[in-house]
Formats: C-alpha cells, structure tokens, sequence
C-alpha cells in the first residue's frame, strides 16, 4: 500500500466513524422544543449533537482534501474549489449545502446563541444530517 493509500483509508475510516457518532446522536434525540427550560443535564443530547457535528464536518473535509490529491496530486486553493470538484464527482450533492454546512459549523462554535437553539438543532437533524449520511454511504464505495 502506497502512502497516499494509507492517508486515504486513515480519512476515509475518520470520516465514517464521525458521522456515526453523529447519525447516533440523531436517532436518539427527541425534538428540542424552545418552550421548555432543560436543566444542563438535560442538554447534553443536544450539545453532543452539536459537537458531533462539528466535528463531522472538519474531518469530512479533511477527508475531501485527502481525497482530492489521490485524485489529481494537488490541492484546490479555495474550499469552493474542492467542494465543486467533490459534488464533480458526485461525492456531495452541492457545493453550495456544504458551504452552508461549513458557516453553520461556524455559527455553532462561535456564536452560540440560545434562541437559535430549535434552528441549529433542526438544520443538524434534518437537511445536514441527510448529506452527512449519504456522503457515509458514498464513502464506503470507494
């Protein structure tokens, strides 16, 4: 096996094992509902998710820049240039999505604000979390 196979399947094995941990965070979750005061205990299940998401995205585009040099030996200069060549070739559905993937991955960890709460978890649980898991899938074919 040759290094850049190495690197590869190290990515690929990160990637699939962080939208795990997130695919079971959101199976497990009941919906947030702004309405009620939850305890800190209560929201652990809600920051896991969010922490696993994060995390998701920071190593599925590590993943995507691993990816890409195996494809072509070099590296996009611009995140939209690799997020175009990976929906290129059909490993994400839109560019576009994982750029707001990546801002909300940005909200989340620095503008952590309480009446966003319902949004964020929402978005995770519905539109992200459906690419995350079919880019799982994809992942696992290669």
């Amino acid at each position: 096996m040759t290094a850049a196979q190495l690197l590869l399947k190290t990515a690929k094995k990160k990637a699939l094992d962080a939208i795990a941990l997130l695919e079971a965070s959101v199976q497990g979750l009941q919906p947030f509902s702004p309405d009620i005061q939850y305890s800190p205990k209560e929201r652990e299940p809600f920051d896991a998710l969010c922490d696993r998401f994060v995390r998701s995205i920071e190593i599925c585009l590590k993943f995507f820049r691993t990816y890409e040099k195996t494809l072509s030996g070099e590296s996009s200069e611009t995140l939209r240039d690799l997020l175009n060549l990976m929906e290129k070739v059909h490993l994400i559905s839109s560019a576009q999505l994982w750029i707001d993937m990546r801002l909300f991955r940005n909200r989340i960890v620095h503008d952590y604000l309480p009446e966003d709460l319902k949004k964020i978890y929402d978005f995770i649980t519905t539109d992200f979390a459906k690419e995350l898991f079919s880019l799982k899938e994809k992942i696992k074919l290669l």
